[in-house]
């Protein structure tokens, strides 16, 4: 497939991870990555691909054949602007390129387009480096023809905008989220922090942060990271790439059939996205897969126990609780069968329950029934 081989050659480019290791990830030989590596470098992209191409350098062009060409980048992604179609062919060699104001003009000439709506003044937060963070959540399902339901699972490198997953799911059960996360992660490594909202599959509405999934990222080494409740601002950069997706791939059609269907109708947009359509929040021509390079952590097929200092308490949770100093303290359900560590602070009589290195929760000899969950502390 051209675009995997495309992403192949470009995570190459970018570094991060060694080239048998990239190559291991994408399930191909390393005789087989240094080809398409060779072509790649020699050609291009059109060493990729079929060789009958339109030529890139077209100086010749009239007024009106560029006008024909903006219009026609339009009617490919009906929602695209001025600014992004400009990226877009400055990215694929055209060298007369209108100014995006100008395309703007010609697409509303052509009543392509309405009048441009005013620009919100913000500086959004990103991450320095790519998988320093990904965002993940489930955008809003929607039906299908027979009624079932689509849920959409999408995960986005924060610093670079790169869609790592886009799922079309029937459920938003822990199983389905994290298969589709093990082969996320042997493909392109492990971030240091996942940053989700509060609800299921990786957070309680009551407040508790731990369950069965954030556990596991625990396990990998992975920060989980909640948003603060009723507060869907702070995963913006999530929120913003499902409305893309629902005005270029999911509002395209009146009605969808099957999953399967959704599912190849994202397959092929993906890589539109994060190879192709400039992000105006990166600059004019810059698309996410310019930015965006594999974690050089790989997924570990098997998990070490944790490894807690000398003089710790060790406990093993048995149904979310564990027994200390006399008291069955209550600890989370996601931990069962899970060894905690058990280390007093400077504070007399005050201990902090450690899941390797995450404190989650504090137990108070002296002030707190035994049984009483305290408020979890949010990271």
């Amino acid at each position: 497939m051209l675009e995997q081989r495309l992403e192949f050659c470009r995570l190459v480019e970018a570094g991060g991870v060694s080239f048998a290791e990239l190559c291991r990830r994408f399930g191909v030989k390393r005789d087989t990555g240094y080809k398409w590596w060779a072509r790649w470098l020699e050609e291009g992209k059109a060493g990729l691909a079929d060789r009958a191409r339109t030529p890139h350098h077209q100086p010749a062009r009239t007024g009106v054949e560029v006008e024909e060409l903006v219009c026609g980048v339009r009617e490919a992604h009906p929602v695209w602007g001025g600014r992004k179609i400009r990226g877009f062919l400055l990215r694929q060699g055209w060298e007369q390129v209108p100014a995006a104001s100008t395309i703007g003009r010609i697409l509303r000439r052509r009543s392509l387009v309405g009048e441009p709506a005013r620009p919100r003044a913000y500086q959004p937060f990103e991450r320095l480096a790519p998988n320093d963070l990904w965002q993940m959540d489930f955008k809003g399902s929607f039906p299908l023809a027979d009624g079932r339901p689509v849920h959409t699972l999408g995960v986005l490198d924060d610093h670079s905008r790169f869609n790592l997953c886009l799922a079309a799911c029937a459920d938003q059960q822990t199983p389905t989220v994290k298969t589709l996360l093990v082969a996320t992660f042997r493909h392109y490594g492990l971030p240091q922090a996942i940053l989700c909202d509060n609800g299921s599959p990786w957070g309680n509405d009551w407040g508790q942060p731990w369950t069965p999934l954030t556990v596991w990222f625990a396990d990998l080494g992975i920060k989980p990271i909640h948003s603060r409740p009723r507060h869907p601002q702070t995963a913006g950069k999530e929120e913003r790439f499902h409305l893309t997706l629902d005005l270029e791939v999911i509002g395209t059609r009146p009605q969808w059939d099957s999953h399967p269907q959704v599912q190849d109708a994202y397959d092929r947009w993906r890589p539109i996205y994060n190879h192709h359509r400039p992000h105006q929040s990166l600059g004019e021509t810059v698309v996410p897969a310019d930015r965006y390079q594999p974690s050089p952590h790989p997924y570990p097929e098997h998990v070490e126990p944790p490894d807690y200092p000398d003089g710790s308490d060790i406990r093993t949770v048995d149904h979310g609780r564990i027994s200390w100093r006399g008291h069955r303290w209550r600890i989370g359900k996601a931990f069962h069968g899970k060894p905690v560590a058990i280390r007093p602070t400077t504070q007399d009589g005050t201990y902090t329950v450690y899941y390797r290195h995450h404190p989650i929760r504090t137990l108070h000899l002296s002030t707190m029934s035994p049984n009483t969950r305290p408020p979890s502390p949010r990271s």
